[in-house]
C-alpha cells in the first residue's frame, strides 16, 4: 500500500483530454474536495454501523417482546366476537 503523501492520481487519456477542455476548473481542488466528501461519507457509514451493532441486542429484545405480546391475541379477539 502506498502512503497517502505518495499518492499520484492517474486518469485515462480520454479523461485527461476532457479535463484539458476546461482549464478554468481547479481539478486538483475538485479532486481534493471529492476525496474529502467520500472520506466523510465513509466515516459516517462506519459510525452508523457501529451504532447499529451496539443497538442490535435492544432491537432483538423489542421485536421478541412485541411478538410475545401478540401471541394468542387473534384467538382472544375471536372469542370476544371482535373478529
Amino acid at each position: 500500500m502506498i502512503g497517502v503523501a505518495e499518492l499520484k492520481i492517474k486518469v485515462p487519456k480520454s479523461v485527461e483530454r476532457g479535463m484539458e477542455k476546461f482549464p478554468e476548473i481547479n481539478w486538483q481542488g475538485f479532486l481534493e474536495k471529492s476525496v474529502e466528501r467520500k472520506i466523510e461519507h465513509l466515516s459516517r457509514m462506519e459510525e452508523l454501523h457501529r451504532q447499529l451493532e451496539e443497538e442490535e441486542e435492544l432491537i432483538d429484545w423489542t421485536v421478541k417482546l412485541q411478538r410475545l405480546s401478540r401471541r394468542g391475541r387473534f384467538d382472544e379477539l375471536k372469542r370476544k366476537g371482535l373478529i
